[in-house]
């Protein structure tokens, strides 16, 4: 695992869990998240924030396989908390990822209990399916979110599907079996339900 040291705190900070921090006019610093929290709690005067971070998790998709998610709780300002859920990869946020909002003063259990169970809903549906060792849409509807290509040269857009990175190229082939049809793009904030 590939770590950081926190600027802050000196802790070695894995990569997923580390935060730049600062402004053009001060300079950034790499700080942890707990760190991070604490300086903005500073920063907006916030006493409510209740900083804490949630143990890694195992669940199980609806085709029997276990992914686990990390949890990096966030205060970005006097008036909002964001809580990611993610899977982690070789030091890299990958695959399936959720997110839900709140404030400051909320309880960080329940704010975890409404984030485990949005995605527990989306881990009960799968939207793609295997067919000759490829994978295919399995029904008229596919959901998932927006990523990069990391390692690629072009600047490509890559999906997250059922918690699988597709790269754009393969994810066009997968629509040409609707090829002739209407369809409707609606992009959502990462919290949003969908």
């Amino acid at each position: 695992m590939i770590h950081a040291r926190c600027e802050q705190c000196a802790e070695p900070t894995a990569a997923y869990d580390a935060i730049r921090y600062g402004s053009m006019e001060t300079g950034h610093r790499l700080l942890c998240t707990q760190c991070f929290n604490a300086e903005v709690a500073r920063r907006y005067g916030t006493t409510d924030l209740e900083n804490v971070r949630p143990d890694p998790i195992d669940m199980v998709d609806s085709a029997g396989d276990s992914h686990r998610f990390h949890f990096q709780m966030r205060l970005l300002g006097p008036t909002m908390i964001v809580l990611d859920a993610f899977e982690v990869r070789e030091d890299v946020r990958c695959g399936y990822e959720f997110r839900i909002m709140g404030e400051p003063d909320d309880d960080v259990l329940t704010l975890l209990g409404r984030l485990v169970e949005k995605m527990r809903r989306a881990l009960s549906v799968r939207f793609l399916c295997a067919e000759n060792h490829r994978l295919r849409i399995s029904d008229q509807t596919v959901q998932g979110r927006i990523s990069s290509d990391m390692a690629g040269f072009e600047n490509m857009p890559v999906v997250v599907v059922d918690g699988k990175e597709i790269m754009w190229d393969d994810f066009g082939r997968m629509l040409m079996a609707f090829e002739g049809w209407q369809f409707r793009l609606d992009i959502a904030d990462p919290a949003d339900e969908l």
